[in-house]
């Protein structure tokens, strides 16, 4: 892996380079090992958070990781292009448009002791703003090459906060084209309740069972780009015990292991559809 700036992330982009790089500024990582017609995004995996804002943050390490997807990037991390966040949702949230990215408060408390300086936030903005621009220039690379693209944005969520039964595996279609990319998405829903997963846990996926696709990752690019689809992936957290903080790797093994299988199989059918 090389550290690379924005700059030369975009040249190789550009030039149809592969490599594997982060960020100088250590805020995301991008790997291409090919250029194919599809893409994999897991933009909350990120923990990290810059020191300058422990003192003022009212949430503890444990509060923030609870609201993060860790392990989404491991989930994916075979496939040829890989886009992933290492920082925090909580400094500021790539699934949130500019003026909503750093939180005020989250989930219901608030979020800093003394409101941000700006210089702070914008420190923060930044690294949002570079984030879409590698994103934009990467998706026009994809449907240049290929006339189509299709983007797996994987998520995971806090199943135990639910009072009702929730679906492992939970696809958001509200902001992309259903009549469209309907049959498509169908496979992908199915394809996700194949998974075997070990301890008996259950096979289900649903469509906007528990969220809908409104993640600002999805409309910005289901916006800027008139042929690629976006698949909002949610995995609820049977990976982990999200109470104690523990991550079961037997459990993410499993999901990388088959998604190696279902996920260049659907992409390859998707290709074959609307080429």
């Amino acid at each position: 892996m090389q550290k690379l700036s924005l700059k030369e992330i975009l040249e190789h982009i550009e030039n149809e380079k592969t490599f594997h790089a982060v960020a100088d500024d250590y805020s995301f990582t991008l790997k291409i090992d090919a250029y194919v017609p599809y893409a994999c995004a897991a933009i909350h995996n990120g923990h990290q958070f810059r020191k300058e804002l422990w003192n003022n943050c009212i949430h503890s390490e444990y509060e923030r990781w609870y609201e993060e997807d860790p392990e989404t990037k491991n989930m994916v991390q075979s496939h040829p292009i890989v886009l992933a966040g290492c920082d925090s949702r909580f400094e500021y949230d790539l699934n949130r448009n500019p003026e909503e990215a750093v939180f005020e408060t989250a989930w219901g408390k608030q979020l800093w002791h003394q409101p941000l300086p700006v210089a702070m936030k914008s420190k923060s903005l930044k690294k949002h703003e570079n984030f879409y621009k590698v994103v934009h220039a990467l998706i026009s690379k994809l449907e240049e090459k290929f006339g189509v693209c299709l983007v797996y944005d994987m998520h995971s969520y806090n199943w135990q906060r639910w009072d009702r039964e929730v679906p492992t595996w939970n696809l958001g279609t509200s902001n992309i084209d259903n009549e469209r990319f309907g049959d498509c998405i169908e496979a992908w829903r199915k394809y996700l309740s194949n998974i075997k997963l070990p301890h008996n846990i259950k096979q289900t996926s649903k469509i906007n069972d528990t969220f809908q696709g409104n993640g600002y990752f999805l409309k910005f690019i289901t916006k800027s780009f008139k042929n690629t689809l976006v698949l909002a992936t949610e995995i609820a957290k049977v990976y982990c015990d999200e109470y104690n903080q523990i991550i079961y790797p037997e459990v993410v093994s499993a999901v990388e292991t088959q998604l190696k299988e279902y996920l260049p199989k659907h992409a390859i059918e998707f290709y074959n559809t609307f080429k």
